[in-house]
């Protein structure tokens, strides 16, 4: 952990369980619609989802955290609130209580209206612009890989001002997560003292391009830092 001592948490990932929208092969990527409880978790993912905090609380015992020192950040989306609920669940932690909380910075990344509620093969044309221009915005209204890079740091500022020598439990989604991935490893060798100094060193196309390298599956969860 010392290569990140610019950090004063302890962080793990979770992607949000097999939503509906998973299911039925729907891009939902914008707040207004990500929030409607009709795209919430299927049956599966809420499965995957108790996995998920068994094996976090797993973690836990092993690493002698104790769950009072647990934080839950989770994304407002229906999916990725649902799966918070499920795995807090386990912990016996309460979603509404001083241990959780939700951030908007932790939201899907939107594609933009043309592929907002379209088929998930259009995912290709996504990840194909993403590698030839990670600052470019894959449709108009649309975010970049650079945009949502400096709002997952945004959030990362925000927990470390927040809370301190907690495990963090991030709860987000795929492509967020992704990108979270891509900065956070990159900045072990970035310079500057401080986070943001760090992230903003790394936000470089040739770095940003590969974020697919981080893919999760549903209900994965994984160590950040």
């Amino acid at each position: 952990m010392a290569k990140f001592s610019f950090l004063g948490n302890k962080y793990w990932i979770l992607r949000h369980g097999k939503s509906i929208p998973n299911e039925r092969g729907l891009i939902v990527s914008s707040l207004e619609n990500g929030v409607l409880s009709e795209y919430q978790l299927a049956d599966e993912g809420v499965n995957q989802a108790r996995l998920a905090g068994e094996s976090f609380q797993k973690v836990l015992k092993e690493n002698n955290i104790p769950i009072e020192n647990v934080r839950i950040c989770y994304s407002p989306f229906s999916r990725t609130r649902h799966t918070a609920q499920v795995a807090a669940s386990v912990l016996n932690v309460s979603l509404d209580g001083p241990q959780c909380k939700v951030m908007e910075e932790l939201r899907e990344r939107f594609f933009g209206p043309s592929f907002e509620l379209q088929s998930h093969d259009k995912y290709a044309e996504i990840w194909d612009h993403d590698e030839k221009g990670p600052f470019m915005k894959p449709a108009e209204g649309g975010e970049s890989v650079a945009d949502v890079a400096s709002r997952l740091a945004t959030a990362v500022e925000a927990i470390e001002k927040d809370f301190q020598g907690c495990a963090v439990l991030i709860v987000s989604h795929g492509d967020p997560l992704q990108i979270l991935q891509t900065i956070i490893n990159a900045t072990d060798k970035a310079p500057g003292e401080d986070f943001r100094t760090r992230v903003d060193a790394v936000k470089v196309p040739s770095i940003l391009s590969q974020h697919r390298k981080f893919a999760l599956l549903t209900g994965e969860l994984r160590q950040l830092v």
